[in-house]
């Protein structure tokens, strides 16, 4: 073994022989550390970088793509419950390329199904196969919406009739996955609601169904498809009277409630009114004059017996009449109203507020408040009632009381953790300054080496000088310095000796002495 080697074991060796048992534990803490850190490191830069081949694979997909890579020898991994494929990202677009040529991982749907279809397939089977293409088609779109994973659609296509009052409109129903933690909002619901109906034939958007994993219905058959029925029509009145009466007499201090009906009849109105229109010219005007003039015989003859004379009748006679006709244009208006099923049709509000909080305040005021911000139309029936009565502020008080014990149990929780990080900093600490202490120790009472042969040398040497000196001949001084003259230091006094002690204290002990150094000053200040 070289030299080198040797001299470095034997260091080592030595060193290792001049730490105390802590020092020992300690070092081989460290050691043991830094292989553990070191394998992990290893063992996480050895690992293959994971990229997803496939994502959203159904159970049936996800089996075909794992038998296909078990079989190819491809180490893979699985997420989101089975319907992700992870492979290494180095083989990713090779995985892809040759899957694909495979057909795994692609479940046939949608309008591929009509290219497996036959010239012998009957019209059922033609209808049949059309409405599962249509149903996979839509599934297909509605996936693509943020926050969808998975959807299912569902068609009711009713066989068309020559007539026309036995004809039924299609219905569809839809059931979206959703992902984690994620909600379709009403816009989204919309959306869905509006995209089955526009592709389906006539279909209303009043017959399409939706449906999370949850068993939520999200827009049921006939209720509309706004972001509404009764319940989130009353929550939004709820939450707008709720806001300004806590801005009138406070948080807590008034309690709303509403219910609302809600119309599910469609209604067909025709509207036609008719203006007159100021300054046009009339539209026509006619006049017809009739007149006669000249002599007739007039009626003769009295009542009574026929001997009574009887006067002449004759004198002239006149007839005029005048007809006049004036056609005037008017304005014409014709207006047709459809009425969806989902409007108010009658609501009421109540309102019940702190009779403390609101001792000052008017009822017939805070009502027509209400009445504004709950848009309520007395033509149709709405009511509105305000009360003013004490609250049972029972619960609120125990509430407020347990609040303020979790409060106080919090404090208390984080005083302790600080007490506790406290206390491992000093343990910490102290540990660290013994380990300091134990290796200044050892470095004072390492020795220099010296080599044997030398040593004897010296001794043979002195041995020598003894003898000439004796002999009376001069001392060979090669080996040995020359002796100074003594110097004459003072007496050590008592304060020197309490000196030195104290420096021997400080080095043996540095802690003690500077925990009594700092209670001496603390004590001074």
């Amino acid at each position: 073994m070289p030299a080198a080697v040797t001299g470095f074991f034997g260091k080592v060796k030595n060193t290792w022989a001049q730490f105390s048992m802590p020092q020992r534990t300690l070092v081989i803490l460290a050691i043991a550390v830094l292989v553990l850190g070191a394998t992990a490191l290893y063992s996480w830069a050895a690992k293959p970088t994971m990229a997803p081949v496939f994502s959203n694979l159904s159970p049936a997909d996800a089996s075909a793509v794992v038998d296909q890579l078990e079989a190819e020898g491809v180490k893979y991994e699985l997420a989101d419950g089975g319907g992700t494929v992870l492979v290494p990202r180095e083989q990713l677009y090779d995985l892809r390329i040759s899957l694909a040529a495979t057909g795994v991982g692609t479940t046939e749907d949608g309008y591929s199904l009509l290219d497996d279809m036959g010239m012998t397939s009957s019209d059922f089977q033609q209808q049949v196969t059309y409405q599962r293409a249509l149903e996979g088609e839509l599934a297909k779109t509605i996936t693509a919406i943020n926050g969808v994973s998975a959807a299912t659609v569902h068609l009711a296509l009713p066989e068309e009739s020559v007539f026309v009052d036995r004809a039924v409109d299609p219905t569809a129903s839809v059931f979206v996955d959703l992902e984690a933690g994620k909600q379709l909002e009403a816009s989204a619901v919309q959306a869905v609601i509006n995209l089955v109906s526009s592709a389906v034939p006539h279909m209303d958007a009043t017959g399409v169904t939706v449906v999370d994993a949850a068993g939520a219905v999200l827009s049921a058959t006939g209720l509309g498809t706004g972001p509404g029925g009764a319940s989130d029509y009353e929550e939004d009145v709820t939450s707008d009277v709720q806001a300004m009466l806590d801005r009138v007499v406070g948080p807590g201090n008034a309690v709303v409630s509403v219910q609302a009906e809600l119309s599910r009849d469609e209604t067909d109105r025709l509207t036609e009114t008719f203006t007159p229109a100021d300054g046009a010219p009339p539209l026509s005007e006619s006049t017809s004059t009739e007149e006669y003039t000249g002599t007739g015989q007039a009626v003769g003859g009295v009542l009574g017996p026929d001997n009574i004379a009887v006067p002449n009748g004759e004198g002239d006679g006149s007839y005029t009449r005048e007809d006049s006709v004036l056609n005037n244009p008017v304005n014409k208006v014709t207006e047709q109203t459809t009425v969806n099923p989902g409007g108010v049709a009658r609501q009421s509000v109540s309102v019940v507020v702190d009779a403390q909080a609101g001792a000052g305040l008017s009822l017939a005021e805070l009502e027509r408040m209400v009445t504004a911000a709950a848009g309520i139309d007395p033509a149709r029936g709405d009511i509105v009632a305000v009360s003013r009565m004490a609250f049972d502020t029972t619960a609120a008080d125990a509430a407020a009381q347990a609040l303020a014990a979790a409060e106080e149990q919090a404090a208390a929780e984080r005083q302790a953790e600080l007490i506790r990080n406290a206390i491992i900093a000093v343990v910490l600490l102290v540990i660290v300054l013994l380990i300091a202490a134990f290796i200044r120790r050892a470095r004072r009472e390492r020795r220099e080496e010296i080599d044997l042969g030398e040593l004897k040398l010296l001794q043979a040497q002195q041995a020598e000088d003894a003898a000439e000196l004796e002999a009376g001949m001069p001392a060979d001084t090669t080996y040995l310095p020359s002796v100074p003259e003594p110097i004459q230091l003072p007496p050590a006094t008592e304060a020197d000796a309490m000196r030195a002690e104290i420096a021997a204290l400080a080095t043996e002990d540095p802690a003690v002495v500077a925990a009594q150094l700092r209670e001496w000053l603390a004590v001074r200040r």
